[in-house]
């Protein structure tokens, strides 16, 4: 019996015992007293059973005959029910055996009621196909061994100030997070906050980063034919100081740092509202001073492995030498390198001459301070450095002379006060025409004016792409 009918039967059964009066026990049920006296009748006539549905255990006007329903279970077993010898993946589904039922034999069975012929004959089963579960990674066991980096944009300053992104790191042993505040998540941004954790604890071993442009690239088609490894320009300062680059490839795969970023859009936040914190330079000095050696307090636990994983900087690197922009260029005969449209005149001494020749590739370290470098590499690696001297940009072509503009051309205007059929002009259609004719001509400015400044945007991108 199901719930309802068994709360019947305790209600009627303290009727009967003289416990509960009928009106009382009509309320408890929620029926009429009619109701309530005829269902109190079929108790004391047939017991608990009388309070049962009487349906139960009758077959539908609708069912189908057990004759039919027999005959498509033989079909589904023969035809459609698979081999077990075969192994797993042999049996018809029930959706796909009431296709082909209805294709191939003319059998048109709803998918339910197949599927619950299906399971009582043993041709089918609920179970689903097990799925490997999914383990969390454990924390690497040294400290240093891997750092997870990430820039987490949000409304920092609550409309006090900018829209930062806050760059983190975060070490996957202990949960040490160094972190500093940049307008956007650049290289240098990413190349800054590595280097202050370089300077203050080491050079980690790995970094899991994701796939953005500022962290990985995909591969030129030179660089896949001769089989080099891509690299941005965050990747060669990781290559130089031996840091493995990891790619993350789903947000959960670094869910520590994640967790790290919602902790500080709840703490951080607050904490620089109560300072009243609004500007880049004062949330710097603050997460340096007083959130981040309260936050490692609270958040950051032991390691594993008791030794520290850090290594030190290369040999004979200089940290200078490794956070910068490096890009190769051609030096020109008159031994002048352009970069970022500006020009360096290198200074050929006996010395640059016996490293450096015209044409010979050169490389330009651009610092973040914005100091140029210019070096060049020997077959065996070494580095030469080369004296330059800033100098103006020789632009090729000829210089741009704007066309003489055309004469305004006169708007056509009908006879005065006269349609063409020789009707004077009402007021209305005098100052209708007027105003088409200053149209007309305001429009031909325009066209004139647009079609001069595409003849001088061209011009100047020729100039620009003349070397």
């Amino acid at each position: 019996m199901s719930t309802k009918e068994t709360r019947r039967g305790l209600v009627l059964a303290q009727v009967a015992a003289g416990e509960l009066p009928l009106t009382v026990a009509a309320r408890q049920l929620v029926v009429s007293y009619r109701q309530a006296k005829r269902l109190y009748q079929q108790y004391k006539a047939q017991g608990r059973l009388g309070v049962r549905h009487g349906n139960v255990g009758r077959r539908s006007n609708r069912a189908v005959p057990a004759s039919e329903q027999a005959a498509v279970v033989d079909l589904v077993r023969v035809h459609y029910g698979g081999l077990a010898a075969r192994g797993p993946g042999q049996r018809f589904g029930p959706t796909l055996a009431a296709e082909h039922l209805w294709l191939e034999h003319g059998r048109l069975v709803p998918v339910p009621t197949l599927r619950r012929w299906m399971l009582a004959a043993g041709l089918w089963s609920r179970q689903r196909r097990a799925r490997a579960p999914h383990v969390r990674r454990a924390r690497r066991p040294a400290f240093g061994e891997l750092l997870q980096l990430d820039g987490s944009f949000h409304d920092w300053f609550e409309g006090r100030g900018p829209r930062p992104c806050l760059m983190s790191l975060i070490d996957d042993a202990t949960g040490t997070v160094l972190s500093h505040f940049g307008a956007q998540e650049t290289t240098w941004a990413a190349a800054g906050l590595l280097r202050a954790w370089v300077e203050q604890y080491g050079v980690p071993r790995a970094l899991y980063v994701d796939a953005k442009t500022v962290y990985v690239r995909e591969a030129t088609s030179q660089e896949r034919a001769a089989g080099v490894a891509p690299h941005t320009q965050f990747g060669r300062m990781c290559a130089a100081l031996g840091i493995e680059v990891i790619v993350a490839r789903s947000p959960e795969a670094k869910g520590r740092i994640e967790r790290n970023h919602g902790t500080n859009q709840d703490r951080l936040i607050k904490q620089m509202r109560l300072q009243g914190i609004a500007s880049l330079e004062a949330a710097n000095a603050y997460l340096v001073a007083t959130y981040l050696p309260a936050h490692n307090a609270r958040f950051a636990v032991a390691p594993a492995v008791a030794a520290d994983a850090h290594l030190p900087v290369p040999r004979g690197q200089r940290l200078d030498e490794v956070f910068c922009l490096e890009t190769v260029r051609q030096l020109g005969n008159d031994w002048v390198v352009r970069y970022q449209n500006q020009g360096l005149q290198v200074t050929p001494t006996r010395a640059a001459q016996r490293h450096a020749a015209p044409g010979r590739r050169v490389v330009v370290r651009e610092r973040a301070t914005g100091e140029l470098t210019v070096l060049v590499r020997s077959p065996a690696g070494r580095e030469h450095m080369l004296a330059w001297t800033p100098v103006a940009v020789r632009r090729g072509g000829r210089p741009f002379v704007p066309p003489p503009a055309p004469p305004p051309v006169p708007a056509p205007v009908e006879p005065a006060g006269y349609t063409r059929a020789g009707k004077p002009l009402s007021a209305a259609q005098v100052a209708a025409r007027a105003r088409w004719a200053q149209q007309t001509t305001t429009a031909l400015h325009r066209r004139d004016g647009l079609r001069r400044w595409t003849e001088e945007q061209r011009i100047a991108r020729a100039a620009a792409a003349a070397p």
